[in-house]
């Protein structure tokens, strides 16, 4: 890269070449995304004041780059990003060749006077600077929304249709979609080729201008010479020994909230110090790069939780696992027995309660010695089908397939299982759960689900359809936590990954 620009350049060592031309444009380019991704975050912490601050963020950036780009232009003949390259901004003389090599070495203080940027100057380079981005930019924006329904669609797009008493505001607004439908594309073709040609022709030194719009307005990029820096020093000098503003009378307030202290003193030295604080951003933003892209700060995160004994989540809200269907069931249509099969608690709906009947409280369930009972489901009084939790010398294991973890996911109640076995299993499609429901025996080893088929659920297989099957009688689990029983929120959607 050095070569080439020293290849084509000659003895013209004020001459930038395209590579860093290049290397400022892009580094011009990355500021508004990162600032509004900045602002964004700062939004969702504080919307109500910053919301508004949000959706009008090109007009705010606009104005706030009209500032610093004028203050840049005036003080060190440079844009913003142009003066952090070493780079300025000068008019091309009006003469054969545009040079003056022998004016630039016997005088180069006089002829950095006479190139350097006028008042009408600054404004026409801050209308390519600022004005073009920002007009680029809601031309863009409007393009990917008002085209791509059309370009689907295709000719029986109407939707635009103007109506026969439109407004005026209706008007533009339908010859607008008209123009990016059908001329923008072109307009931006031309755009782009006629950077791609100024840029071929700048690199190989047929042309003073990288740029066609530079080109209109006669303004060339070079490198900041010693007179430049020299003058750039003296500018600068003043602002940083005189305390107070220059034209101060006797008795004058110098507080920084006086206006004119503010536009002499307290205004240029903010801008400038934006010199300082794009560098720092640029090392903090590849620091914190390098930090989540390298393995030393996944290496301390866990040194640091590496003492950590963490507790399995506690579910609260469950019905009791020791309690059955039969025995819920029964409580709750204790009526439709027969006197004498009632139990001794219970009141017969035959006989007509007495006067002075007091309810009589529901009955105390003892504890069903089961080896893992099912939670009961709340709206069809069904046993769930679920998993035994897992024991915490096992916690690398998945509840399910009872093998070590493959790619980790959680569900909602906290418990991490295999990706694949929790999406079959919220799924309703897990071999597990399919072999339980058919009540076939010879599952895989290792599946013992340790449910007492005399307590919990034994009359289902003499109510199901089929012998042995369990539909009807049982929940397969579908939709639920494999452990707890548990809705899972969004179904399969619900899951996500655990990063380790």
């Amino acid at each position: 890269m050095e070569f080439m620009s020293s290849l084509q350049n000659g003895f013209d060592h004020h001459k930038p070449s395209l590579f860093e031309l290049l290397s400022e444009q892009q580094l011009c380019g990355l500021i508004p995304p990162s600032l509004r991704y900045l602002l964004a975050i700062a939004t969702h912490r504080h919307p109500r004041y910053l919301l508004r601050v949000l959706n009008s963020f090109d007009e705010l950036y606009a104005l706030l780059m009209l500032a610093v780009e004028r203050h840049y232009l005036k003080t060190y003949g440079g844009g913003f990003t142009e003066n952090f390259y070493g780079l300025k901004r000068e008019r091309v003389l009006r003469i054969k060749g545009g040079e003056a090599p022998r004016a630039r070495l016997g005088a180069p203080g006089l002829l950095r006077e006479t190139l350097q940027l006028r008042e009408r100057d600054i404004w026409n380079n801050l209308a390519i600077m600022v004005g073009l981005p920002y007009l680029k930019r809601k031309l863009d924006e409007s393009y990917d929304i008002h085209t791509p329904q059309a370009a689907i669609i295709g000719p029986s797009y109407n939707r635009d249709a103007l109506p026969h008493d439109a407004t005026i505001r209706q008007r533009i607004l339908h010859y607008y979609k008209w123009f990016l439908r059908n001329i923008y594309p072109s307009v931006n073709a031309a755009y782009y080729f006629s950077l791609l040609a100024f840029n071929l022709s700048y690199l190989f030194d047929n042309s003073k201008y990288s740029s066609p719009f530079l080109w209109l307005i006669g303004t060339r990029i070079r490198r900041l010479s010693e007179a430049d820096h020299r003058a750039i020093a003296l500018a600068a000098q003043p602002a940083a020994t005189s305390p107070s503003h220059p034209a101060a009378r006797p008795g004058q307030q110098s507080s920084i909230f006086n206006p004119l202290t503010f536009a002499s003193v307290i205004y240029p030295r903010l801008l400038s110090s934006l010199k300082i604080l794009l560098p720092t951003s640029i090392f903090a933003l590849k620091f914190l790069e390098w930090w989540h892209a390298s393995d030393f700060a996944r290496q301390l995160n866990k040194k640091a939780t590496e003492g950590l004994d963490l507790p399995p989540p506690v579910i609260s809200g469950l019905p009791p696992r020791s309690i059955s269907r039969i025995t819920i069931a029964s409580t709750q249509v204790s009526g439709s027995l027969s006197p004498t099969s009632a139990p001794a608690n219970t009141v017969s709906l035959s006989s007509p309660p007495s006067e002075n009947h007091q309810p009589t409280p529901p009955p105390i369930v003892s504890h069903i010695p089961a080896k893992h009972s099912p939670p009961i489901c709340a709206t069809t009084l069904l046993p769930i089908h679920t998993v035994p939790a897992p024991k915490p010398h096992t916690s690398s294991l998945c509840p399910i397939c009872l093998h070590p973890i493959q790619t980790p996911t959680s569900a909602q109640t906290g418990f991490v299982f295999c990706y694949t076995c929790i999406f079959k299993w919220v799924d309703g499609s897990h071999e597990r759960q399919i072999a339980f429901m058919q009540g076939r025996r010879e599952t895989e080893e290792g599946w013992d689900e340790g449910y007492d088929e005399e307590e919990v659920g034994g009359d289902e297989e003499k109510d199901a359809g089929k012998e042995g099957s369990r539909e009807g009688g049982w929940e397969s689990g579908k939709g639920r936590c494999a452990v707890t029983g548990r809705m899972v929120l969004a179904g399969t959607d619900g899951l996500r990954r655990v990063m380790v």
